[in-house]
């Protein structure tokens, strides 16, 4: 269903006054706020009457239930968010300054939106950008020619607008699609090809360039990707690395260079890509105490298969190195289909899978795109939570946003993720300990099946429901 921004603000307005309720609702240690999205209904993040919590010392076997015990905690997670791409910037630029408060406000604000607190952007040009472009003059070896101003029309302006319009910190890490063409192989800044080793110290400094000029501009860089999908060619801006590459480029110049220019505090990402073969990429680079020492943790996606088990396996392996999910999206973009439920589930289910095997935080492709998908230079439109028709200015919500919404919004910076099971195989289920004192349970449903259930925890037990293809958000 498709919900224009009014409506979406009111119903974000309802959710905001059951958050500032919770804390009431903890401190009598009897009611449980809940909160629904779910198909074929108006419940869009909607509050709904609290459940009580009643003495239940056994619960039944069979009667469906999530199971909670908050006493167990796991990771602790950074953030939750999306990515401010040239697009977003591009498409935010052209609204009209009330529709662009709106946007900030449902993205931002942590009562009246969903409360981001991640966010992530690009080194020069992505496929998300409406042309290619660098930060440096063809051949300049020495980046004497290193200028941002290119950013300075559409996505410093629009960065600087979300951190100002957040109530809380935004992590921001950015990550480079390509070295300028004439450091690759190919000479192409597109179509994959790799970094010729006489340039590796370079585009090492061309890292430490980028985050203290956009320090410069007051946008601070909390984090850093090696290099977007290592393994793709792609028609847009690309360029490959093997593992093995990408730990000696890390290990002797990337890692140094940061450390020089007193940047080690950033968090390195290594791979940034699928979570197929996420292990191997990771295992030869942590195998390396030397390229593993500048290395907080791996980046990964989402393209081609779930796998989540090998998010768990990792983090198993390497228990002291993270698991962040930095990109994901839905689409070809068809303006037919921007209704359709599934595309909220699949974000509902990757969140879910993610957050429950160890991944610290979780991050949208595009925040805001036009009624094409776009703009993007090499035709691959997708879909975002929110679209805006640059021709009217009006903005379109998708299912999406929601789902996101029932984390980000819930799950704040610095909850720790609890032991949560379920018995019954139609309730997904993930629960955090937020820093207030706070229990979130999120409770996904992907099947034709309204199931009642009872939250269950430390002998007490309260009501609820699960409707068919539904998320559902319990705090206590």
């Amino acid at each position: 269903m498709i919900r224009s921004m009014s409506v979406l603000s009111a119903a974000l307005s309802l959710a905001a006054l059951g958050a500032g309720a919770v804390g009431a609702a903890a401190k009598d240690g009897g009611r449980v706020e809940v909160y629904v999205t779910a198909q074929g209904t108006g419940d869009r993040l909607a509050r709904k009457a609290p459940a009580t919590f009643e003495p239940m010392p056994q619960p039944e076997e069979n009667d469906p239930a999530v199971f909670v015990d908050s006493r167990r905690t796991f990771q602790t997670i950074e953030g939750i968010g999306g990515a401010l791409t040239d697009a977003s910037a591009e498409v935010y630029a052209k609204l009209p300054r009330s529709k662009q408060a709106e946007v900030l406000r449902a993205y931002f604000d942590p009562e009246k939106g969903i409360g981001y607190s991640l966010a992530r952007t690009n080194i020069h040009s992505c496929d998300f950008s409406s042309e290619s472009y660098t930060y440096v003059a063809e051949g300049d070896r020495d980046l004497k020619t290193f200028s941002i101003d290119h950013d300075r029309r559409y996505r410093i302006p629009f960065i600087k607008a979300v951190l100002a319009a957040a109530k809380g910190p935004v992590k921001l890490f950015a990550s480079p699609w390509s070295p300028p063409a004439w450091m690759k192989t190919n000479n192409d800044i597109l179509h994959g090809g790799k970094l010729k080793p006489e340039y590796a110290a370079g585009w090492a400094r061309y890292f430490v360039r980028f985050v203290e000029e956009y320090r410069k501009e007051g946008i601070p860089v909390w984090g850093l990707t090696v290099q977007n999908e290592p393994m793709a060619a792609q028609a847009w801006e690309s360029c490959i690395f093997t593992a093995e590459e990408e730990r000696d480029f890390v290990r002797d110049h990337l890692g140094p260079a940061l450390e020089k220019a007193g940047l080690s505090g950033l968090k390195l990402m290594i791979w940034d890509h699928n979570r197929g073969i996420m292990y191997q990429r990771a295992q030869t680079v942590y195998d390396d105490p030397a390229a593993s020492k500048y290395v907080w943790g791996t980046g990964i996606h989402w393209y081609v298969g779930d796998h989540f088990g090998n998010v768990r396996m990792l983090h198993d392996a390497f228990p002291d190195k993270a698991v962040f999910f930095t990109e994901g999206c839905v689409g070809p973009y068809d303006a037919r289909r921007v209704g359709e439920w599934q595309w909220g589930e699949t974000y509902g289910a990757s969140l879910l899978q993610d957050l429950a095997n160890w991944a610290t935080g979780w991050t949208d492709w595009n925040v805001l795109l036009d009624e094409t998908g776009g703009p993007n230079h090499a035709a691959n439109f997708v879909f975002a939570p929110l679209h805006a028709d640059t021709r009217t200015g009006e903005l379109t919500t998708m299912s999406s946003y929601y789902y996101i919404g029932h984390f980000s919004k819930f799950i704040r910076p610095g909850a720790r993720r609890v032991a949560a099971t379920s018995n019954d195989d139609v309730l997904e289920t993930v629960a955090f300990l937020n820093p207030d004192g706070r229990t979130a349970v999120v409770v996904l449903n992907r099947s034709d099946k309204d199931l009642p259930f009872r939250l269950w925890t430390a002998g007490l037990s309260a009501p609820a429901r699960s409707p068919a293809h539904s998320i559902v958000t319990l705090l206590y």
